[in-house]
């Protein structure tokens, strides 16, 4: 009976710290050496990146080897102390498990979460083979926790692919910081990428200045009104509308081609491009990188002119945390 116990025990304790561990490999681990190794053709990054992808079938998985764990070391902590003690002793039966907690903890939780954080690629690819074969045999009752969680998400409003996108943004994070550290990064790139990760969801209609806000130009005023119109508000880009009463939008001049144009008039007029307001901010820049221009017009889904939105005006937020 004594040896059973034991093996139980070390069987109990191994399965504790194996998923433990895991656990906090895969949210510690870089997606991109699992994407890569992936390439390179490993069947088992193949596979970890697959549960990537698939954050709650992994953490059903877990939360199953965990329990498991438990019950055998609980059910060897029982047995062991019936085979050591005749008689009902229920007093040993309740110090027993509160001396070995803290070997449970330190062996079963604490060690291979900090062994799993300082590497965690390296650990979580060799015992992934294992955590695979669990998966198998973990399924039948993993689907049942994963279709749980589905169901609950839906009730809560809580989308996976927002919980993804969170956990691939901080990991991008850690990455930036790690190659700043190195010396690959300089902060002005680090902080680059930080003002991307800020603004690049946000909707297009925060950066966005109403029509009646911003000076716009006629298409009958002459090159010098609208010269002194742009050097008032100090701006580099100026909308054209038509000079009828309906005041509609033709299009856009810059500033400068304006200066360097030999015409008297107010050309050459620029394309003016039309973005929709459910638009994010990064979607909307490049966009306008694309087509190398200044300016552009967001609209409703009825299609009326909600305001113009500048390239400048973009860009402001990205550089703002890069400056040294």
């Amino acid at each position: 009976m004594i040896w059973i116990s034991l093996g139980l025990a070390a069987v109990g304790l191994f399965l504790s710290a194996f998923f433990s561990g895991s656990e906090t490999g895969f949210y510690r681990a870089t997606r991109l050496r699992l994407v890569l190794d992936a390439m390179g053709g490993d069947l088992v990054s193949r596979g970890l990146l697959w549960l990537s992808n698939h954050a709650s079938l992994f953490v059903a998985t877990t939360l199953v080897g965990n329990n498991l764990a438990n019950y055998l070391t609980t059910l060897a902590i029982v047995m062991g102390t019936q085979a050591l003690v005749t008689g009902h002793g229920h007093a040993v039966e309740l110090i027993a498990p509160l001396v070995l907690a803290p070997v449970l903890f330190v062996y079963g939780e604490l060690l291979p979460k900090n062994l799993f954080l300082e590497a965690p690629n390296r650990l979580l690819r060799r015992g992934g083979p294992l955590f695979l074969v669990f998966l198998v045999l973990f399924f039948p009752i993993s689907i049942l926790l994963w279709g749980l969680n589905k169901l609950l998400a839906r009730f809560m409003g809580e989308s996976p692919e927002q919980v993804r996108l969170t956990l691939a943004r901080r990991e991008l994070q850690r990455v930036l910081e790690e190659g700043h550290e190195a010396g690959i990064l300089h902060q002005a790139q680090r902080g680059l990428a930080q003002g991307i990760f800020a603004v690049a969801n946000q909707p297009i209609t925060r950066f966005t200045t109403p029509l009646d806000r911003l000076p716009r130009a006629r298409s009958d005023m002459s090159k010098q009104d609208v010269l002194r119109l742009a050097r008032r508000y100090r701006i580099s880009a100026m909308p054209v509308e038509s000079p009828d009463a309906a005041a509609e939008l033709i299009g856009y001049l810059r500033v400068i081609d304006l200066e360097l144009s030999n015409s008297e008039g107010i050309s050459p007029l620029r394309r003016l491009l039309t973005i929709p307001e459910t638009a994010s901010h990064l979607s909307a820049l490049m966009q306008m990188q694309s087509a190398k221009e200044s300016l552009a017009r967001v609209v409703a889904d009825q299609g009326q002119t909600i305001g113009i939105v500048t390239a400048d005006r973009l860009r402001e937020p990205l550089f703002r945390g890069a400056q040294p």
